[in-house]
This record gives structure tokens, C-alpha cells and sequence, in this order.
């Protein structure tokens, strides 16, 4: 029987329409929902970085975009690609002696962005680049067109190291010393070492010095410790289509264990086989949380938000052993491995309790990286990088770190040497914003009338220690009563009383700085008077810093996270304080929301005066669990989930601090937060998902289910705990630990009953108090 063409073309298509139908659809698994341009595009300042890496992988590559375009995705050129201290590159015709040379155009929709791979197509040289990491060590692939001159350049900037060995391998390193560091006055340098082999032997290779200033070194972590750079670009005849593969070892010890490493985590030049490998080790750290219901923008934004939360801390454990840039000696790690590049201002409020049920036993870790870096320097850092201490930012949040991992019952560390750094600290350390080293003059102020003093109007500043950061003294006031109490619960778990009763007292200094004429903070100067005049909306200058941390009074008036229920007392009662959190959501920003951000800038995401894009609001929104009306707590946390955080470029409300600001999205999205780390305790809000699950490291798994949950149904009803009632909007980190269920029954109404009895207000230093008379 012959076929017409017409019939012929309908049979294909029906046979194809019914091989569709047949074949397997396979269901998206967590690490594909991840987007790691999410954030590319900053709100106000910087932008997030599209890392490859394994989680906390010391191996951390990135594409390296055009000098001076903080907006990474809004970049016009790729140089290249991250190599621990080198970039490594590819082009076609005449080589180069200088990085610019080896730029290309690139365009995003040419463009594959996951956590385990990253693939773009070099425009200018028609090369398609890959990359995929493993935790010491990442792979290069490069598929180049037929040319009698192909090239691959390597380039390290700030006068660091590098040269040929043999015909098929590269080697150097880059000396460097932090910025920050450096301003304080240390130059001790740590030096990253890298090794890389070539899949193929190259025909010749050229070395090149270039002088260029650094503001034109292209844009990464290590985007020069200086001018120039050295390069060596290698040469190869390329047939259409061939792929040249480099694999790469990075190192902190030496070029030798650089080596080490890539021979243990890349021993073969199967590229596909690595990337594989990430890709499976991401979709089991991001399956730790399952999640069911919502759509997939929310899935989208929330997996991303975990990739984002499991970059920092760093994992530079080496063969059991690691460099520390705290004595700037090579270490065994003796069972624990050793952690750097944290900022404890950010991630303390919500990065480390996420971590930390993701992963106890390296959080573990990291609190014991913690006591060795104080026994290394005689400091409890702050601010730890690869070379050491960078003192930035306020206070001595490593405490809130350390009591939040013994309070939940992981004790897996030198908790005796932890209590010396944290007591240490708190005693000797100075306050002083940006700064390490002894107590001043102004410190002794806080010990000695009970606040860190501002400068009163019109006088000059005389403490050389004070540096542009200003004193910011309100913020170092109320961020180290937050210290001294997790000192004081960390010495009454030790039994040390006298040391409990001594800094359970300055634990209430906030007191001291809550202004009852505008039921504000405000500022107090040396001789105990007010500073007046005093605005508590637009006062402080830039960032507020003459007495604030990059915010002002409105916002850090709720800045007492150790003692809510004391705030809401010296407020006058609940409804006062309700009141006062209220207008906190709705007022506005004086002369213009411009001029507004101008002074402000890290105050993006804002509702009213609050600001999502910035650490010390994060609380903020749960503090209506306290104050008797959790559902506005319901409320609130859905708004900012919903208006602030984005499945696009815009995506993160503002800097995203290594992923700070994605950790609160995590855990509000599953229901609760940790408004005070240190007590073992999260406040209840408002969940996206019908069902989300939690698999702790023992095996235990904690379930929430919001049944009926949707967009308008985000009011608590009712709620049971492992099959009994829950009447408070609390619960405690014991019920994650020992695994179980929390069931939310959710309604488009508020419950305005649920929650809002006095006794069901989650733990504050107050209650402790009433409890400690009590028992006497």
C-alpha cells in the first residue's frame, strides 16, 4: 500500500506523539532547582557569585568577569575561570600577554549555571568552557575549533609565582595578605599554592609579566594583591571539536600537596565522572530537607537559598592536616577539621543554626576551629579569613555560636578552651568597631557605668583606635549585652556562678540606652547625659555609624534578642510594645526614600523602616510570638518571603554575607527561626510548603505539615506537637533532635487567640530571672 507524503508526515507524528507519552519522565531533584545566578544582580551593593564547589569545598571556582562590574551577571566579558590563586582561560589566534587579552564576550543564554557545573560559550574565540569542582581540586574542559594557534592561559595576579613543568603541567602560587588585615597593621602573609596537569602535551609555552594597576585585574576573590600579574600561556594545533582538559590541584601547604590532592580527588581525566560526583554529593546535602506543595518559583528560591547557606564556612582540612593563618603554621587536625572564612556579625543570627541541622558534627568542627584559632592568637576572632583575624564589624558573636551548639547538646569540642576565648574576650578585648586588640578608655565605660559611650554633639574624636567605621555605640552597646549573656549561660553550664552572676549583670547594660521620652534607643556620651539633639530616623551620619551599625535607632530599638519579654516591659507592657512594632513596618523615611538610601544603602528590602536586606532586622518579624499576636508574625514573614526574595537576578533583598540572607528564607519558609541562638528554642511563623522533612545526621527526621496551606491560608489555627496540643508559638530544638511532627493547621483568618497567652511567650533572660528568685 503506498503512502501519500501528507499521511506519511501523520504517521511520524503520531509515532512520535505516542513515544512522548511513553517515555519516562524523571522528577526534579533538589539540586535542580538550584540557580546559582539567583542574587547576580545586587539591590544596592554587592551581588551573589555563581560558585562551583562542593559544600564548604576549599576548591571554590568562579567565572572571572570584567574589572569593576560588581553586578556580576551584568558583566560584558569572561576572563577566565577561578583556579584557587590562578585563572585559567582558553582563546584562538595570536596570544596575549596580558589578562585582557585572553577576555571574552559571552552571552547567559549560552550559558549552564549549576552548583557541581558551569558552562559558557567564549564568543570571541568560538571555545565552549566547562568547569566542575571536587573539594580540593576542580576540572577544566575546553572544546576549541580547528587553528594552528590555540592557546591556554594561565594568570596570577599581585606578583604571584607560576611556571611550565614538563610539557603538560603548570604550577605557582599567590602570596597574599587580607586587605583588612593589612589595614590593621599585619603583613604576614599566606601563600595558596596550585598544580595542574594538561590532558595533552602542549607544542610551546610562553611566559609574560604584565604591569596593568590593579583596578584592572578582572573580578574575583583574588582579583590582585597588587598590579599585574604573571601568566604563561601554552599553545596547541586543535582539530574542530577536540577537547582539552585540565585538572587542578589547590593547596594552602604546598605545591606537593597541591599535587596531592588533585592526585586523590581527581586521579583520571574523565570529566563527566567529576562533575557526576558534585552533582550527587549537592543533591544529598540539599535532600537533607525534602519539601512537598508550593510551586516551583518557591522551590526554586528555596533550594538556591540552601546552595547559598553551605558556602562559608571553608573546609581547608589537607591530609589531616591544615595551614592557620592565626600562627601561620601547618597544623595536624587530630579528628577535627579546621574552618575559615566566616563573618559572625551575619551568621551567627541564622546561617550557623541552619548548618547545624543540616550537619552537627561539622558544625562541631567549626566551633572547634573556633577555640583553636583563640588558643593560635590569643583572640576569639570575629571575622576569620584564610590569613587570620579581619576584625569586621561589632561585637563577640563567636559566643552565640558556641553556646548555641552546647545548648542543643553537640559537645563534640574543647568546651573548657572555648569558655577561656569567649571569657576572654568579653573581658579583655576591646569594643571598638573594626578593631582588635586591648580595652581603651571608652571600654572601660561600658563595665564601668553600664554603655558604650558616643561622642556627645560636637566633640572630637580622641581614641586613635576609632577609625572611619566610627563608634557605632548604641549597636556595640546592645550586640554585647548579647555576648555577655551567652558568656553568662556558657559559665552558669559550666558552673562557674560567680562568673554567671557577673555577666548576667551586663547582659542588661540595653537597659541603659532605652530612651522612654521616644520609646527608643538612643546614645549616651562618656559624662552619662543623652546625646541631643538626637534623631533617631536619619541621626549618625553615613550608616548611622556615630551610633549605629549600618541602620538606625528604629530598627536596633528591637535589638535585644536575649531579652524580649525586658524590652516589652520597658516599653510599657504589650500593647505598647505592639504598637511601637507595628509602626516600626510602616514608617517612612523622612525627607525621601532616596535621600534615605543614600545615608543607608545597606538598608535595602524595606518595609517601612525594617530592612530584609540587612542581618540585624532578621528577628524582627518573629517578636509578635513574645508580645501576645504570633499571627502578625504569620503575616509579616510572608510578605518579606513573598516580596523580597525572587527566583531571579534580583532575588536576594541585599548582600547576601555568604549566605546569611538566604538562611532566613530556609528557615522561614519551613515554619520557624532562632530569634535568640543560645536558646535552644525556635519561634514559630508561617511555613510555605504543605509538608517539609528534615533528616538530622543520626537518622532522626522532624516533619512539619501545614495542612490546607496556601497563599491566603497562612494563619495558624491550631497546632499539635508529635500528636499533642501546641498552644505557644514555640517549640524546642529537642523535638528536631529526637525527630517527630509538628502539625499546623493553617486558615486564610487569624487565630488571635492561638499563642497569645503570657506564659506561652518563648524564653527570655527576664523569665530566667523570675525563675532563678523563685528557686531561691
Amino acid at each position: 500500500m503506498k503512502l501519500t507524503r501528507l499521511a506519511c508526515i501523520a504517521l511520524i507524528l503520531t509515532t512520535s506523539a505516542a513515544g512522548a507519552a511513553t517515555a519516562p519522565v524523571h522528577a526534579k531533584e533538589p539540586v535542580d532547582y538550584v540557580d546559582t545566578n539567583i542574587g547576580g544582580i545586587g539591590q544596592l551593593l554587592t551581588a551573589t557569585i555563581p560558585f562551583v564547589q562542593y559544600p564548604y569545598g576549599m576548591a571554590r571556582v568562579e567565572p572571572v568577569t570584567t574589572p569593576g562590574i560588581v553586578d556580576r551577571y551584568l558583566a560584558d566579558k569572561l576572563y577566565g575561570f577561578s583556579a584557587g590563586p590562578a585563572t585559567i582561560t582558553a582563546s584562538v589566534g595570536a596570544a596575549g600577554t596580558r589578562a585582557a587579552d585572553y577576555a571574552s564576550d559571552f552571552d547567559h543564554d549560552f550559558e549552564t549555571a549549576t552548583p557541581y557545573y558551569y558552562s559558557a560559550e567564549l564568543l570571541t574565540w568560538n571555545i565552549k568552557a566547562e568547569v566542575t569542582a571536587a573539594e580540593r581540586a576542580a576540572m577544566y574542559r575546553f572544546t576549541f575549533p580547528a587553528g594552528q594557534q590555540s592557546h591556554v592561559a594561565f594568570t596570577v595576579h599581585g606578583g604571584g609565582q607560576i611556571t611550565t613543568s614538563g610539557n603538560n603541567a603548570v604550577e605557582g602560587s599567590q602570596g597574599f595578605i587580607d586587605p583588612i588585615a593589612r589595614s590593621l597593621g599585619s603583613n604576614a602573609e599566606t601563600r595558596e599554592y596550585f598544580y595542574a596537569e594538561i590532558s595533552r602535551p602542549f607544542a610551546g609555552s610562553n611566559a609574560w609579566k604584565e604591569t596593568a594597576p590593579a583596578r584592572a585585574q578582572p573580578t574575583s576573590r583574588r582579583g590582585g594583591g597588587g598590579g599585574g600579574g604573571n601568566g604563561v600561556t601554552l599553545d596547541f594545533v586543535t582539530h574542530a571539536g577536540e577537547a582539552i582538559t585540565i585538572r587542578v590541584g589547590i593547596s594552602y601547604i604546598s605545591v606537593e600537596q597541591a599535587k596531592q590532592n588533585l592526585k586523590e580527588e581527581i586521579p583520571g581525566w574523565n570529566f563527566e565522572t567529576v562533575k557526576a560526583k558534585t552533582r550527587s554529593v549537592w543533591n544529598t546535602t540539599l535532600g537533607k530537607i525534602s519539601v512537598e506543595g508550593g510551586n516551583d518559583r518557591q522551590r526554586r528560591i528555596f533550594y538556591t537559598a540552601i546552595y547559598h547557606s553551605l558556602g562559608r564556612m571553608t573546609d581547608i582540612t589537607e591530609d589531616g592536616r591544615y595551614f592557620s593563618g592565626y600562627d601561620h603554621a601547618v597544623h595536624n587536625a587530630d579528628g577535627h577539621d579546621f574552618y575559615v572564612d566566616d563573618g559572625l556579625w551575619d551568621t551567627f543570627r541564622s546561617e550557623h543554626p541552619l548548618q547545624l541541622l543540616l550537619d552537627a558534627k561539622r558544625q562541631q568542627d567549626i566551633v572547634e576551629s573556633y577555640t583553636r584559632m583563640y588558643q593560635q592568637s590569643g583572640w576569639m576572632p570575629a571575622f576569620p579569613g584564610v590569613s587570620g583575624e579581619r576584625a569586621v564589624m561589632i561585637g563577640h558573636h563567636a559566643d552565640e555560636v558556641i553556646l548555641d551548639t552546647y545548648m542543643k547538646g553537640y559537645r563534640n569540642f574543647d568546651v573548657n578552651q572555648a569558655y577561656a576565648g569567649m571569657r576572654k574576650n568579653a573581658t579583655e578585648a576591646s569594643m571598638i568597631p573594626w578593631h582588635r586588640g586591648p580595652l581603651t578608655s571608652i571600654d572601660k565605660v561600658y563595665f564601668d557605668k553600664g554603655f558604650f559611650p558616643a561622642l556627645a554633639v560636637g566633640e572630637k574624636e580622641s581614641v586613635p583606635e576609632v577609625t572611619g567605621e566610627r563608634r557605632q555605640a548604641s549597636s556595640v552597646t546592645l550586640e554585647n549585652s548579647y555576648d555577655d549573656w551567652c558568656v553568662a549561660q556558657m559559665a552558669k553550664a559550666l558552673g562557674k556562678m560567680d562568673d554567671y552572676e557577673y555577666f548576667l549583670k551586663l547582659a542588661h547594660n540595653y537597659q541603659n540606652l532605652y530612651d522612654v521620652r521616644t520609646g527608643l534607643m538612643g546614645a549616651k556620651s562618656a559624662d552619662g547625659n543623652w546625646v541631643s539633639p538626637f534623631d533617631p530616623k536619619l541621626g549618625g551620619g553615613q550608616g548611622g555609624r556615630d551610633y549605629f551599625t549600618e541602620v538606625n535607632s528604629w530598627l536596633y530599638t528591637f535589638n535585644v534578642q536575649h531579652d524580649t519579654a525586658g524590652l516589652i516591659n520597658f516599653m510599657g507592657g504589650r500593647d505598647a510594645f505592639n504598637a511601637k512594632l507595628d509602626q516600626l513596618f510602616v514608617e517612612q523615611y523622612g525627607e525621601s526614600k532616596f535621600a534615605f538610601l543614600g545615608q543607608f544603602p545597606d538598608a535595602t528590602g524595606l518595609v517601612g523602616q525594617y530592612a530584609q536586606g540587612n542581618e540585624p532586622s532578621y528577628h524582627i518579624p518573629y517578636l509578635y510570638d513574645f508580645s501576645g499576636q504570633p499571627w502578625k508574625t504569620q503575616r509579616r514573614v510572608r510578605q518579606l518571603m513573598d516580596v523580597w526574595y525572587t527566583d531571579d537576578t534580583h532575588g536576594v533583598p541585599g548582600d547576601d554575607d555568604g549566605g546569611e540572607t538566604s538562611s532566613w528564607y530556609v528557615l522561614s519558609a519551613l515554619g520557624f527561626y532562632p530569634v535568640t541562638p543560645g536558646n535552644p528554642v525556635y519561634e514559630i511563623g508561617s511555613p510555605i510548603f504543605s509538608r517539609s522533612t528534615i533528616t538530622l545526621e543520626n537518622g532522626s527526621k522532624f516533619t512539619i505539615i501545614a495542612n490546607h496551606v496556601s497563599a491566603q491560608n497562612k494563619y495558624i489555627q491550631s497546632a499539635q506537637l508529635n500528636g499533642k496540643p501546641l498552644t505557644r508559638a514555640w517549640f524546642e530544638h529537642a523535638a528536631i533532635a529526637n525527630g517527630g511532627t509538628l502539625v499546623l493547621e493553617m486558615g486564610s483568618t487569624p487565630n488571635t487567640k492561638w499563642g497569645a497567652a503570657p506564659q506561652d511567650a518563648p524564653p527570655s533572660m527576664s523569665h530566667e530571672q523570675l525563675n532563678n528568685t523563685t528557686q531561691r
